[in-house]
């Protein structure tokens, strides 16, 4: 039975696991936008710029593990949010961007139409760098067809796809749209792999685990935690993958950060004789200040649809089929003595000034005080902060390292989760995103927000530190949080940022802002490491 193509559309979206949409309307989407109002297939949260949008959708895929959808009017609105998307693609997250586009009308008109750049198509052009597929719904007939290919390919890859609604065909009568099984995996190369890696960790003296994002993307946290119960060995995260397993009974030895992390994980990884390294990006931000720590001939890699051994590949072999394969091959080891970090606790409440270490102190203290929250981080010292938190649900962008990425991202967690998030988030990245929370009362979100306000861009000062360009105004960010709608608290001392949380915490329904007056130039252990490796890999290809 036939129905309006929007309302078709919306029920595909939901049918294939889409739990909210994040949106700004415009004039080419407003038939878009209406249907969703009227039906309320999927609830709709409407943010104030398209940047916003990509980011919260961005975060409430990594949350659901699964897809979310962003929407916005074509051109201006659309073209806005191309690095919100570029990010997710980068990061493995299944994002659906639906964007309004000109409809018959507009196009026959032979004149230019508005929010057009070079032509009518280059928006589609443009998405194609962004997303791994893409469809224009102008033809009826072959929508259900187009749909049902994207969002498998959505799933498949766990990456962006792009749709183009031109706004005279919301109405039109569609077909259901209906569900696009993934290819089966050849079961023969998929054997002959999971028997060659299950020998090389049988044989190896001193195996590894090291863990990456795409386990999260593929709801693959239970079958890795089985794997871990009968491999017996010691496992790590990397830096992107900051948080896998922490609602596991899996004892993780810590974050890999090369330089830049505890040299004991460290040793553990690099001097690994078969490191498998299960839906890990193969980013500088991973592996940069590792150097040339890790030798690829011991690794054994197993991401992006693909497995390599040392110097050969086992392609089109989905991440999952992989693990459950090895699941069920692979022969049970006894368990070594895994030694798991101790995060910092017990903040000295005196008169000292902030530091980032007296941040992740007091951060963990509320967890242990009133339980762990999901964290949404920023770029910037935040982030290396965040790597000293207990380990708890993080997003953050660790790979393509945009900034303004914390605060909607936390709007997004909140709004797919229900549960109340902590926020951290540099004053530079503060300013060009900060302002969403104001969007926070009309849908009851809450969030703890922690601004560290040290007037600077201080991640670039430490790449580039004689730039006086990272030098910002000292901006009062309590102050500002009330014109928002939220509550503000300053606190330039550990004893005021220890009130400001207890305060925080006790305080529902209303976002809680507190503005952590930190030291320009002080910058975390971690981050100090995290430079000098990146400055040691640049001095090598000069």
């Amino acid at each position: 039975m036939k129905k309006e193509l929007g309302v078709a559309l919306l029920e595909a979206l939901k049918a294939e696991g889409a739990q909210e949409i994040f949106g700004l309307p415009g004039d080419f989407a407003l038939p878009l936008f209406k249907t969703i109002e009227e039906t309320g297939i999927l609830p709709c949260y409407t943010l104030s710029h398209e940047p916003a949008v990509g980011f919260a959708a961005d975060a409430a895929a990594r949350l659901h593990r699964g897809i979310s959808v962003a929407a916005v009017t074509y051109g201006a609105g659309a073209l806005n949010m191309v690095n919100a998307v570029a990010a997710a693609y980068s990061e493995r997250s299944p994002v659906v961007v639906l964007s309004g586009a000109p409809g018959a009308a507009d196009r026959a008109t032979g004149l230019g139409v508005h929010h057009q750049a070079k032509r009518l198509r280059s928006q589609l052009e443009i998405y194609r760098e962004v997303t791994c597929a893409q469809a224009v719904l102008d033809d009826v007939e072959r929508v259900p067809e187009r749909v049902s290919h994207v969002l498998a390919r959505c799933r498949a890859e766990s990456r962006p796809v792009y749709i183009e609604l031109p706004r005279d065909m919301l109405s039109a009568p569609c077909a259901p749209i209906p569900h696009q099984a993934l290819e089966p995996v050849n079961a023969q190369v998929l054997e002959a792999c999971v028997e060659e890696v299950a020998d090389r960790i049988a044989e190896a003296r001193h195996p590894v685990l090291l863990v990456g994002v795409e386990i999260r993307r593929y709801g693959l946290e239970r079958a890795v935690e089985a794997l871990v119960r009968k491999l017996g060995i010691e496992v790590f995260t990397t830096f992107m993958g900051r948080g896998l397993l922490a609602e596991s009974n899996t004892p993780v030895g810590g974050t890999y950060m090369g330089i830049a992390g505890d040299p004991a994980v460290a040793d553990a990884v690099e001097s690994s004789d078969a490191l498998l390294m299960l839906g890990v990006i193969m980013a500088d931000s991973n592996f940069g200040p590792s150097v040339d720590g890790i030798d690829p001939r011991n690794a054994i890699i197993a991401a992006d649809g693909e497995v390599t051994l040392g110097f050969h590949t086992y392609n089109e072999l989905p991440l999952a089929d992989f693990v459950e394969g090895l699941v069920r091959r692979v022969d049970p080891r006894t368990a070594p003595a895994i030694v798991t970090e101790v995060p910092p606790t017990g903040l000295i409440a005196d008169d000292g000034v902030i530091t980032p270490r007296d941040m992740a102190c007091a951060v963990n203290d509320l967890f242990e005080a009133h339980g762990r929250m999901p964290v949404a981080s920023d770029m910037g010292d935040c982030i290396f902060t965040a790597m000293d938190f207990l380990p708890t649900r993080l997003v953050a962008p660790g790979y393509y390292a945009t900034m303004g990425f914390g605060v909607p991202a936390g709007i997004g967690l909140q709004a797919a989760s229900g549960d109340r998030v902590l926020i951290v988030v540099g004053d530079g990245a503060f300013q060009m995103t900060g302002w969403e929370l104001l969007n926070c009362g009309r849908y009851g979100w809450d969030p703890i927000v922690i601004v560290f306000n040290n007037a600077s861009w201080e991640m670039l000062r430490a790449f580039q530190p004689e730039s006086r360009f990272n030098d910002l105004d000292l901006l009062n960010f309590a102050q500002i949080a009330e014109t928002l709608g939220g509550d503000g608290h300053s606190a330039s001392t550990r004893a005021e940022l220890k009130t400001a949380l207890e305060r925080a915490a006790a305080t529902r329904g209303r976002f809680q802002l507190i503005d952590a007056r930190m030291t320009r130039g002080d910058i975390s252990p971690r981050l100090t490491s995290f430079v000098t490796g990146f400055q040691r890999l640049r001095a090598r290809t000069q």
